[in-house]
């Protein structure tokens, strides 16, 4: 069987700023992203369906029967069963999302994740499906998540375990750790969550983890650091300082001192010394935040909602950063003093003098030094997108 996961249009657009650079297939949350969970969980591999927009990134669907999967969808082991057992010409909703129908050919609509539930005909609802639909919920369906993710790994592997003297492990029986980790005289509490500790994580002297907690491949705990509970550090990123319930997609530093609460951070992001940020309003309110898709603030339903920010963003020191702000795509932020709540992709400036166009040329030259640091390559398809995207938002805010 073929199985493709699609990027629904409503939730792709919602999801932005990490959906400007990525389809939904590709967001973390938990322990994996959306299409490594689904290859795990079916038990081979699935094909992204890319939008026309990252089409020159992510190939798209072959024209071929299979079953098409919502990408925004977290399923149970009991709905990874019907998706598999899933008829020609039948399909699961959940209300007026498509989670997966059964096509004999891809077409472009698929692509576009373009479908209207109303007209299905052979349709079995599921009324509590988990889909992530608003950036914010990566951070806060995350401990939930991480959760279902540690028990699916447990059941498959044995853990590696912790071997060093000087690390004390609470409940070590939540702590899975797997295979090249550097763990020295830290402190591991899964009382109240598991731990899971990927290949060749690093983890310093002196760090405090508390479960539920994932530290995904190649990741690097700096000495010192307190990381709290619900918060996923994604692969080759390298954290330090105190960390509440956040989520990194990978190859990210937050690498010093500073707090950083109820967050979500992209890729090739870097967090400078002391970059804090605020989680919870003075007044104990509902945090808002700012959404592409209805270009104007909207409200979140939490009260503590932190920092949104896309792909190749970057505070300098001392950076101060509101409750609900949201950065886009390659930003470039300095000076002393809060800068606004929505900062436009490519930006380059602070509170202070302002904000100016960020020059692509400078931008990707930056990002080029970023990517050999880690030994990596920017495609040139990958490129091309992101000058597509400043293309996009120059005209838009040109001044």
């Amino acid at each position: 069987m073929n199985y493709f996961l699609f990027d629904d249009q409503d939730i792709s657009g919602q999801l932005k700023p990490f959906t400007f650079t990525r389809p939904v297939a590709l967001i973390r949350i938990g322990i994996f992203s959306m299409k490594e969970r689904w290859e795990n969980r079916l038990g081979t591999s699935v094909t992204i369906c890319a939008s026309k927009r990252l089409s020159q990134v992510w190939t798209s669907c072959p024209e071929s029967s299979g079953i098409l999967i919502n990408a925004a969808w977290i399923p149970t082991e009991e709905e990874v069963n019907w998706v598999k057992n899933l008829p020609l010409d039948a399909s699961l909703v959940c209300g007026n999302y498509l989670l997966a129908t059964h096509v004999d050919s891809v077409k472009s609509t698929h692509l576009n994740g373009i479908f209207n539930t109303k007209k299905l005909v052979n349709k079995n609802s599921i009324d509590d499906a988990l889909l992530i639909t608003r950036p914010w919920e990566i951070f806060s369906k995350n401990g939930e998540v991480l959760r279902k993710d540690f028990e699916w790994i447990s059941k498959q592997r044995s853990s590696k375990g912790i071997t060093d003297p000087f690390t004390r492990v609470y409940n070590p029986s939540q702590v899975f750790v797997e295979e090249g980790v550097d763990i020295k005289a830290a402190i591991i509490n899964a009382e109240d969550g598991p731990v899971y500790i990927g290949k060749n994580v690093q983890i310093q002297e002196g760090s405090m983890l508390k479960g539920p907690i994932a530290l995904l491949d190649h990741s690097v705990v700096n000495m010192g650091a307190k990381i709290r509970p619900d918060t996923t550090i994604g692969p080759f990123c390298k954290v330090g300082g105190e960390i509440n319930n956040c989520v990194f997609f990978g190859f990210s530093n937050k690498a010093h001192d500073g707090f950083l609460g109820n967050s979500v951070i992209g890729e090739w992001c870097n967090l400078g010394a002391d970059t804090n940020n605020s989680n919870l309003k003075n007044n104990y309110s509902e945090v808002k935040v700012y959404s592409y898709n209805d270009q104007k603030m909207i409200g979140t339903g939490l009260q503590f909602c932190g920092l949104l920010m896309g792909d190749h963003s970057k505070t300098s020191i001392n950076t101060m950063l509101n409750t609900g702000t949201v950065i886009g795509v390659g930003c470039n932020i300095f000076d002393g003093g809060f800068p606004p709540k929505h900062i436009i992709s490519f930006s380059w400036g602070g509170s202070r003098d302002g904000f100016e166009v960020f020059r692509f040329e400078k931008f990707l030259e930056a990002e080029t030094k970023v990517f050999a640091r880690r030994k990596q390559v920017i495609s040139g398809d990958y490129i091309a997108l992101l000058s597509d995207l400043y293309s996009e938002f120059y005209e838009l805010h040109r001044v």
